[in-house]
């Protein structure tokens, strides 16, 4: 898929189609996930800070991820790709290896050619996003391919054509090889793939190490016989956080890996999965990373052991310095568990101390945990209190104006522009955080599918006696009256039977364009194309974003509501080279 997750924003939202959207954490630490095509041009890519990106393209529009929806969109073009072939290996979300052989597609240009253009057709149909497709004898040489064939196009690399084609690439083209691998082959003078083959497996083995240097050397050449995998057992499962500030506080540190060992059990247990090893992952304040594990009697799914290895570990662990990042994971997965007796005994006592603590002081030794984990259980209660965070990009629904997205907040308040995929760039309007008319929504699907009502032949229409006229014939009762008549048109009258036909559009009111005017914005500026405002600037308030900028647009719209929130769809598309 190309630039999946912005163009599945893009496809979502029309007020941001054909500007560029950057995909990924929007906060101070955050990294980029997918940047549109458009955010591109200006050197934003994968990977990459978003700091540094919104100092190369500070107009762009910033959204938080939305899983769920990358999800549903990968399960159909998976559906799709295991159509083709049962033999279909998921690299991730978005791109996966189809062995087509397996599929019984004949082995010929024009045949498998036909395969990859109804591919992409019916992708498209499907999601409404553009796909590319390569074609190869080899899993290398059809990953190079589709990268090549990028964005939405296919192509196809012809037996015996595949040194000719590699050759004058970068030695970056092969897989397995990062910058690390690319600056030592730098430094003995090799760059591209052709000198990488010229240099030969013992000259490889040598800068590389016999593994990295054998297996590159028969990639530069060619030869690439790994088979496509259909089903690829997990070795772990594990999850992490980056926090926005330092963590220094020894209780917090414990409070956050007690959180995660949940989550971790929680995905564990949605996989029908157990473990045995559990790892903890500290990154410093300098960068500096280290894990510690300890390994169980037996493997287990059982969040309260978990949660106390993990605790174990990171007691012989300094976190006085400051903590950037925490992650916990269980290794040595299996399909049973063997429940640890002594550690479960353990817990028992361990929680029956707790709550007699907290029975017998009115349940104040449960306040600490509540208030200081966000998503602690016990917080269940004061939660509701708390002012609820809008991050750009999200689902909501107003009871009012129905579905939209949130576009920015910041000082209690949060801008959402309501629009659906199939919609004309919608309005932008500002509420407060806490309006109750407010409510975090479900992604829509990008694709319109019509209700199967919609799509049967219209009912017959009723031949009542309050409905129709008594047809050609003289009618029983002469008498005049709004729906009797002895003329030919048998059509329904003004009585009570269905109507046919489209009914008035509803008005949208005066001033409806997507564009708004210079507006005070205290959220994040997610102006997008070159406005004459200054884009996002630095800003005291609370808002994602750095800064006040006044919203960009071509004029005044007398008919957009006034508040802190800003609209993306300004001024002309910046003229960004198609790709």
């Amino acid at each position: 898929m190309d630039a999946f997750y912005a163009a599945a924003e893009q496809a979502a939202k029309p007020s941001l189609r054909g500007k560029p959207v950057v995909v990924g954490g929007i906060g101070p630490r955050g990294v980029v996930a997918t940047a549109s095509y458009e955010a591109r041009v200006f050197g934003v890519h994968s990977a990459m800070a978003t700091a540094q990106a919104r100092r190369l393209c500070p107009n762009a529009a910033y959204l938080t991820p939305r899983f769920s929806l990358y999800r549903e969109v990968s399960e159909v073009v998976m559906g799709l790709l295991g159509a083709l072939s049962p033999l279909v290996e998921p690299l991730s979300l978005d791109e996966a290896f189809v062995d087509l052989e397996a599929g019984g597609v004949e082995p010929t240009s024009a045949a498998v050619r036909a395969v990859g253009e109804r591919l992409r057709r019916d992708i498209r149909a499907a999601t409404g996003l553009s796909g590319s497709v390569g074609l190869a004898a080899s899993k290398m040489l059809a990953k190079i391919a589709s990268e090549e064939a990028k964005p939405d196009g296919l192509v196809l690399i012809e037996p015996g054509t595949e040194l000719e084609l590699l050759g004058p690439m970068s030695v970056r083209a092969i897989p397995g090889v990062g910058p690390a691998t690319a600056e030592t082959l730098r430094r003995a003078g090799i760059t591209t793939v052709s000198e990488t083959a010229e240099a030969g497996e013992a000259e490889l083995v040598r800068l590389l190490g016999k593994a990295h240097g054998a297996g590159l050397h028969a990639l530069a050449t060619g030869h690439d016989d790994r088979p496509v995998v259909a089903e690829r057992d997990a070795k772990s499962v594990s999850v992490e956080d980056t926090f926005e500030e330092d963590l220094t506080d020894r209780s917090r540190v414990q409070l956050e890996i007690a959180r995660l060992a949940e989550r971790c059990v929680q995905r564990l247990r949605a996989a029908g999965r157990s473990g045995r090893t559990v790892v903890i992952k500290v990154r410093s304040y300098d960068f500096s990373t280290l894990t510690r594990s300890e390994t169980l009697r037996g493997p287990t799914d059982d969040p309260a052991v978990v949660k106390e290895a993990a605790a174990r570990l990171i007691d012989g662990v300094d976190t006085t310095a400051g903590v950037r990042l925490l992650g916990v994971g269980v290794s040595g997965l299996a399909d049973y568990t063997q429940e640890d007796l002594f550690a479960q005994a353990a817990s028992e006592a361990a929680a029956a101390a707790v709550s007699a603590r907290a029975g017998g002081a009115g349940g104040a030794a449960e306040a600490p945990q509540g208030s200081g984990g966000a998503q602690g259980e016990a917080a269940g209660a004061g939660a509701v209190d708390r002012p609820r965070r809008w991050l750009p990009g999200l689902d909501v629904r107003h009871a009012e104006y129905g579905a939209g997205w949130v576009q920015g907040s910041g000082v209690g308040r949060v801008t959402v522009r309501f629009e659906q995929p199939w919609s004309e760039p919608g309005r932008v309007r500002t509420f407060a955080v806490d309006d109750p008319a407010l409510e975090p929504g479900e992604p829509l699907p990008l694709v319109r599918r019509e209700p199967e009502a919609d799509q049967q032949a219209d009912p017959p229409e009723p031949r009542g006696s309050a409905d129709a006229g008594p047809g050609p014939g003289p009618a029983p009762d002469p008498a005049p009256g709004p729906d009797s008549g002895s003329g030919p048109d048998p059509g329904p009258g003004p009585g009570s039977g269905p109507g046919h036909g489209p009914g008035p559009a509803p008005d949208p009111g005066p001033g409806s364009g997507p564009a708004i005017g210079p507006d005070p914005g205290s959220g994040p500026d997610l102006a997008v194309g070159p406005g004459p405002g200054p884009g996002l600037g630095p800003h005291p308030g609370p808002g994602y974003g750095p800064g006040p900028g006044p919203g960009l647009g071509p004029g005044p719209d007398p008919a957009a509501e006034p508040g802190p929130g800003s609209d993306p769809v300004v001024g002309p598309d910046p003229g960004m080279s198609s790709r």
